[in-house]
């Protein structure tokens, strides 16, 4: 049986889809662009604060489920310039800085709203 879980400090879906889903012990949490949900709008500036702003995202979906960044198993990060790669592993490190969770990047063609970056992420209980 699945849960759907919404965080309202986290921006709503921009599509047909739900923030996360808790399976069981796990939390599928659904790619996370740099909106803030309280202005509802991309956040001003470059690689560095639209990784903090997704990563927040991230944590609100999180804490919403009952759990932390220590509970992250995967990752799968998307951006729109692989030379923004070192930028955004920098801002990342600080999100996890002990055990970090499996991940993989790509770059990308595009992201929606002509975002950055945007991360998908799994967590057990």
């Amino acid at each position: 049986m699945k849960k759907i879980i919404n965080s309202p400090w986290a921006p709503k879906a921009v599509g047909p889809y739900s923030q996360a889903v808790m399976s069981g012990n796990t939390l599928y949490i659904s790619g996370q662009i740099p909106v803030d949900a309280s202005i509802g709008k991309v956040v001003e500036g470059g690689i560095t604060e639209q990784t903090h702003q997704v990563l927040k995202n991230i944590g609100h979906v999180l804490a919403e489920a009952g759990l932390s960044y220590k509970n992250v198993l995967k990752c799968t990060c998307l951006l729109d310039n692989m030379d923004n790669f070192a930028a955004m592993n920098e801002v990342y490190a600080l999100y996890f800085p002990e055990n970090p969770p499996a991940r993989a990047a790509y770059g990308v063609v595009r992201l929606p709203l002509g975002v950055m970056v945007e991360i998908e992420c799994v967590a057990k209980v």
